[in-house]
């Protein structure tokens, strides 16, 4: 006799990592974004105020939100959107708090990147008339 497998059990949710230079979110939802289940910042774990953006917060923070989100909703798999204010480029919190999830137990099903681009220039500072020297 053969035994069958038994199909696994798994929730998704849907990790929200926004990272700034200043400080990081981490917000853990259902599929549908709808209900939030867990909601960690990086100021939260650290005592100064120029330590909230840094990984070493960022870390804490997300894996605090992972192990919070499997045990109220037993979310084992997550989608990783990532969203960076002011910059292009990936911020150390945003890495560490990816990685943290990870270290956390959560499989990561991908990551995508939800940072806004302009569709046009900016606007140059100094108003109508310019900088008045």
């Amino acid at each position: 006799m053969s035994q069958q497998a038994k199909p696994k059990k798994y929730r998704i949710g849907v990790a929200h990592i926004r990272a700034s230079k200043n400080n990081t979110f981490i917000t853990i939802t259902d599929r549908s974004g709808a209900e939030t289940i867990s909601r960690k910042s990086g100021g939260a774990f650290v005592r100064n105020d120029r330590d909230e953006g840094s990984p070493y917060a960022a870390a804490k923070a997300a894996y605090a939100a992972a192990k919070e989100a499997m045990q109220r909703a037993g979310i084992t798999h997550v989608i990783v959107k990532i969203k960076i204010i002011g910059r292009r480029t990936l911020l150390p919190g945003a890495q560490a708090a990816l990685r943290a999830l990870i270290r956390a137990g959560l499989r990561v099903i991908r990551v995508e990147d939800e940072t806004p681009t302009p569709h046009d220039h900016i606007r140059k500072p100094g108003g109508r008339r310019g900088r008045r020297v």
